[in-house]
């Protein structure tokens, strides 16, 4: 392996095998919401799975992969002497430590809080910690990607950021600015209240700060893959990229539209007013344009490499796409899924209809369909782009990793449409029984659980899939010559020169500036209220 691609390839390493455990929570929880005599089945593992699951699916798989993704695109875009690869060892193993102590004590079943660790739930201090610490190791990532873009500013002054950097560099500002508000929870609220350090926590206040990261956790997942949609998708599919500014122009409206939206999970909450809620999916619906723009230029991309591939009339090209590469595939179908999940999201944020999805399965439906398809599904795709590449290595399993892709979008058919049917006939997320005592209402949920169950055998399948044809090229793999990293080049062949779309100090500002308007007085009469607090509970 060459020495550059240790530090990422490190990175990628701890995603995979959280992907790999997490999937196989994913299933345990499938086949029990069908109430099928599962061995050991019972509402604490249950529960425990779910908050394993989510956590490191959610957090650490992507986490990890996205920094092992960022050291990629700035050594190969803005050159190996940009990232100083002492610290970003220090941030693997920060981030790293980090997980190890939340997932242990998620396993020792004393921490079982979900993923949104939501008060008066209160999970072990080890908990808390070790999520603490895996954002700090993810700051000093950041702080390494804001280095090596100065580092390369100073010798390329005029010349626009590359396009797989400048997502990157999107990614690392949105994070920041999320990150603040789980910060001042996690350190400010939840670890004094499980250390006993206070006795109470206030449970809006503590959703508020949680939701000014919740939100915006789905753009940090998500940019690095639009990142690889708009500068490695079209030139893999043999083609050009539509349009570079109209890339820009995407990356800077999340920029500034990704943090005020938090309010939109919180419309059953008390204590916040109905104009910031209403603001908020003012906001919500605003961010939803960005990704229209990514459907046209992508799909415009797409159109320019099936026609460059010998692609006549009006639907030809689509046939001469390369769909036996495995990255194409994987992200031209996480396109047409997250375009599905994409409207069950303008539901979920618009604030009259929130109330009939609202705490419903159709909420988890969403959620799988843009997280669980849009992001994992190019993330796998990147995988197999990224493993030839970075390791010297073949991809091994070629025709189980052109397969899996499909697997993966029919098992999530299954699972995530069966899931928004539910919903709205009102099957209530996150419970563990879901007979209520033999509800007739609840009787006619049975048959659509069981096609979920099936929906997540072959979820399960798919990524068991995924991860094989990952561990045979890392150890079977047969060595050769690395391919060499290309991004791809737009459709006008002009040198593009830097504008004000890469100005990204000024972007920072703005959106900054956004974050207070929209938080800091809600918060601060949150705080004018008299208040009461809530003890600690632990359920198991």
């Amino acid at each position: 392996m060459n020495e550059r691609y240790r530090l990422p390839y490190a990175n990628f390493t701890v995603a995979v095998l959280a992907f790999f455990v997490g999937a196989c929570m994913a299933l345990m929880q499938a086949l029990s919401r069908a109430d099928l005599p599962l061995p050991l089945r019972s509402e604490q593992i249950y529960y425990l799975s779910m908050t394993a699951h989510g956590v490191l699916m959610a957090l650490v798989f992507t986490t990890f992969f996205i920094m092992g993704l960022g050291y990629v695109f700035a050594r190969t875009t803005l050159g190996q002497d940009t990232v100083n690869e002492r610290v970003g060892w220090i941030s693997f193993f920060v981030a790293l430590i980090g997980t190890v102590l939340t997932a242990g004590a998620i396993l020792s079943g004393t921490s079982t809080v979900l993923y949104t660790f939501y008060p008066p739930l209160q999970a072990h201090p080890l908990f808390y910690i070790g999520a603490a610490l895996l954002v700090v190791g993810s700051w000093i990532w950041c702080w390494l990607m804001i280095r090596a873009y100065r580092l390369w500013r100073r010798d390329h002054a005029e010349a626009a950021i590359p396009l797989a950097m400048h997502g990157m560099l999107t990614t690392v500002i949105v994070w920041i600015l999320a990150t603040v508000g789980i910060a001042i929870e996690v350190v400010g609220m939840l670890i004094p209240w499980s250390l006993g350090i206070t006795t109470t926590i206030d449970p809006v206040l503590a959703r508020t700060f949680f939701w000014w990261f919740g939100h915006p956790l789905v753009y940090f997942w998500l940019l690095p893959a639009y990142a690889v949609w708009y500068a490695v998708l079209p030139r893999v599919a043999g083609g050009r990229l539509f349009s570079d500014p109209l890339a820009r122009v995407v990356f800077v409206l999340f920029i500034l539209l990704s943090t005020p939206v938090g309010f939109h999970h919180q419309f059953a909450d008390p204590g916040i007013s109905a104009g910031w809620k209403l603001a908020h999916t003012f906001a919500t619906l605003a961010i939803l344009f960005p990704s229209l723009l990514t459907a046209f230029t992508i799909i415009a991309s797409l159109e320019v490499a099936g026609r460059l591939r010998g692609g006549k009339g009006l639907f030809n090209w689509i046939a001469r796409l390369p769909w036996d590469d495995p990255l194409v595939s994987c992200v031209i179908l996480a396109m047409l899924t997250f375009a599905v999940g994409g409207f069950g999201g303008a539901i979920n944020a618009a604030y009259a209809m929130n109330a009939m999805v609202h705490n419903t399965a159709w909420v988890q439906g969403h959620f799988h369909l843009t997280v669980g398809t849009a992001v994992a599904l190019t993330f796998m795709g990147t995988a197999y782009w990224l493993l030839p590449r970075i390791t010297g290595k073949e991809l091994r399993l070629k025709p189980v990793a052109q397969v899996q892709p499909y697997l993966w979008v029919i098992g999530m058919g299954l699972f995530s449409i069966v899931n928004h049917v539910t919903g709205m006939m009102g099957m209530p997320r996150r419970v563990y029984d879901l007979s209520y005592g033999g509800s007739p209402v609840a009787a006619a949920w049975a048959e659509w659980t069981t096609i979920s169950a099936v929906g997540g055998v072959v979820l399960f399948v798919s990524a068991m899939m995924f991860v094989l044809v990952v561990f045979a090229t890392v150890v079977w793999g047969k060595v050769g010559q690395a391919p060499a990293f290309e991004y791809a080049v737009p459709l006008d062949p002009a040198e593009p020169r830097a504008s004000v779309w890469d100005r990204m100090g000024l972007w920072t500002v703005a959106a900054a500036a956004l974050v207070l308007i929209a938080y800091l007085y809600p918060i601060l009469q949150l705080l004018s209220m008299e208040r009461f607090g809530s003890i600690g509970w632990k359920p198991f």
